[in-house]
């Protein structure tokens, strides 16, 4: 007699086998209509700093692996891990551009691989100053970067200008590299606003080749950098990502990229069928239905004489706490 857990380790094992074969690039590519419909239906959604202009967040998360059980995914200290860079665009907080890569990848190297926009903002942590990236793949397309400046930043003071103290800024400045190597790598003048937040009593020294804005806006977009880590713990932790059925590189890889399918379907379903809940509520209702024929609306208690008479209403913003 075979009892339930033998069932479910059959079950396990099968799983596992079906992920190792099935290519994972199925599921990539299969994102990309849904990432080009989300741009659709979010495209018109209010920004809080009031840019007309595409914002865009760019960060990697690193997913923990069993060294031992995926020796392709060699990271530091005899551990396992696997990195996903991932683009995403703040208005819908959409993952626009996504890169897999073993946890040795350092950041930088995918920045040459990320499509670029001209006149769209590009919000990085410190991770990402290496400046002959920052000015090719960037600035010499026509886009605006914001990042943090490091601490062993060799530069001089070409201009002075004012600001708003009261505002918690601390100086603005044009600047121009002097390293041996960063000066000849980025040789266009950046600007460097320093700004103190009085919630934290933190300084921070902002970098941008944008010219133009205004200096609080600058501080004001690198907090906005903060929505792609919401994303990443959002898949973590609701897409439950804590543990893979297959170790090759191939099943760890169609894992992600289904989590990142599901995430996509639900802002979809969200924006679409205008539902106030919030995405946690809505995979929670959805997922026991999956193999139920049942309309979305019906499940919500949503009609669909109520999405048409509410077309003009303000459109409902994403809510990740």
């Amino acid at each position: 007699m075979i009892s339930i857990m033998q069932v479910f380790a059959l079950f396990l094992f099968s799983l596992a086998e079906a992920n190792e074969k099935r290519n994972w690039m199925i599921y990539r590519d299969f994102a990309q209509p849904l990432i080009k419909e989300a741009k659709m239906l979010y495209r018109d959604d209010y920004f809080r700093l009031g840019l007309k202009e595409r914002v865009y967040a760019l960060d990697s998360t690193t997913i923990q692996l069993c060294l031992e059980l995926s020796p392709w995914a060699e990271f530091h200290h005899g551990e396992g891990a696997v990195k996903m860079h991932t683009l995403i665009d703040l208005r819908g907080s959409i993952p626009s551009y996504i890169i897999m890569t073993n946890g040795l990848v350092h950041d930088s190297k995918v920045m040459p691989m990320i499509p670029v926009e001209a006149c769209a903002f590009y919000l990085m942590d410190k991770g990402y100053v290496f400046f002959k990236q920052l000015y090719e793949c960037f600035h010499l397309k026509g886009a605006f970067f914001v990042t943090r400046a490091k601490d062993n930043m060799v530069y001089e003071v070409a201009e002075e200008h004012e600001v708003d103290k009261s505002a918690g800024l601390i100086s603005y400045q044009i600047i121009r590299l002097t390293g041996k190597n960063p000066s000849v790598e980025y040789p266009e003048p950046l600007r460097m606003v320093v700004y103190e937040d009085y919630s934290t009593d933190n300084v921070y020294r902002f970098l941008t080749n944008n010219l133009t804005i205004d200096s609080l806006t600058v501080a004001e977009l690198y907090r906005e950098r903060w929505m792609v880590e919401l994303f990443f713990k959002w898949v973590k932790q609701h897409l439950h990502i804590k543990k893979f059925y297959g170790t090759t590189e191939n099943a760890v890889y169609l894992q992600l990229w289904i989590a990142v399918c599901d995430y996509l379907l639900l802002i979809i379903a969200k924006k679409k069928f205008r539902l106030p809940q919030s995405l946690h509520a809505i995979s929670n209702a959805i997922g026991p239905l999956l193999f139920k024929q049942s309309d979305i609306h019906s499940i919500f208690n949503v009609t669909k004489d109520d999405n048409n008479n509410r077309s003009d209403d303000p459109p409902i913003q994403l809510s990740f706490w």
